[in-house]
């Protein structure tokens, strides 16, 4: 039996509805913070909680809180982790993690300061055939990996970026931390450490509308030998169309697809087949657009049961710290078109 947590929210946007609903399933929420005070109240009525306006008058409301999450702008997450951390409260941050890695190496010091868990949401690591695929590469059940390749063919449309911190360099990020800096997770998660990166990225349809690149091709080599590429877009037309991982082993092949690296599209495997997966959940849905899949139920299960178990650690902050590195090492070598 786990002790149900009490939990602080910071961001009343909707993300901050999905962490919120969580928080209440598996705990109590103490507080809210959100500088629109609009959404703050309307969460705090909803969820029979405070409100603030400011995440330091609602730390110091509440120093008995177990966990915070930090559901607000990419250039946020940091300095509000941090924050949070040496208020010596757990936290649980949205990706990406940070947007450099300076940030990033400063929340891990923080949290290991003032001995806190830092989590930070992971969520397509629970998709079935994201989780099926890892438990064959640990069991070398494709032998030596030749190659793969990642294609995130997504719709971001102009709509998605008006009024919004979205599309700005310093706030946003770039593409790949807002857009798909999940599937580089992945990368990281299944194959380990790059060697080599090398990057063409280009803005062919948002001019005038985002800072950076809309699009890009790029080129990996792993330590351990495995070479690979990624493609990336948000100009798919009108809809999001595919986030896929093929691999390539010398006893099998695999394809995870979907829109959402949410389906086994192919596999043949040298005495062995990975057998009917169950359904997965619903991407995530913001009206206009979708995300990924909605595993946000596992990652609040994983937390409550690190902190009850801490040798339990799937999604640990060094893992997502790679995942901003590389992001930040393919940007540095990107040959702008």
């Amino acid at each position: 039996m786990f002790k149900a947590l009490n939990f602080l929210l910071v961001g009343c946007g909707q993300i901050g509805q999905k962490h919120a609903a969580l928080m209440a399933e598996y705990g109590k929420i103490l507080a809210v913070c959100d500088t629109d005070g609009k959404k703050a109240t309307q969460f705090a009525l909803q969820y029979q909680c405070e409100y603030f306006l400011d995440c330091i008058t609602m730390l110091q409301a509440h120093p008995s809180a177990d966990v915070v999450a930090i559901c607000t702008p990419n250039y946020l997450h940091a300095s509000q982790t941090i924050l949070c951390l040496k208020n010596s409260i757990h936290v649980l941050c949205e990706k990406p993690m940070a947007i450099n890695t300076k940030d990033a190496i400063e929340m891990m010091q923080v949290a290991d300061q003032f001995n806190k868990k830092l989590f930070i949401v992971k969520q397509n690591r629970y998709n079935p055939p994201v989780a099926a695929v890892k438990n064959i590469l640990e069991n070398n059940l494709l032998g030596k990996i030749c190659s793969i390749q990642l294609s995130c063919f997504w719709n971001r449309n102009n709509q998605y970026y008006n009024n919004s911190w979205k599309g700005k360099k310093e706030k946003d990020g770039g593409t790949l931390f807002t857009q798909f800096s999940h599937f580089i997770d992945l990368l990281y998660w299944y194959f380990g450490d790059i060697e080599c990166i090398q990057a063409i990225i280009k803005n062919s349809n948002h001019q005038h509308i985002i800072e950076f690149e809309d699009n890009g091709v790029i080129s990996l080599s792993f330590v351990n030998g495995i070479i690979g590429t990624i493609n990336y877009s948000v100009n798919a037309f009108e809809k999001n169309m595919e986030g896929a991982l093929t691999i390539l082993g010398e006893k099998g092949t695999l394809k995870i697809g979907g829109q959402y690296l949410n389906e086994l599209s192919y596999q043949h495997i040298q005495n062995y087949a990975i057998p009917t997966l169950p359904q997965g959940n619903e991407p995530n849905n913001y009206g206009t657009y979708q995300g990924s899949m909605s595993n946000h139920n596992a990652v609040y299960q994983h937390v409550i049961e690190s902190l009850a178990a801490p040798s339990n650690n799937i999604t640990n902050s060094f893992e997502a710290f790679k995942t901003v590195e590389i992001i930040e090492r393919i940007y540095a070598s990107a040959l702008q078109k």
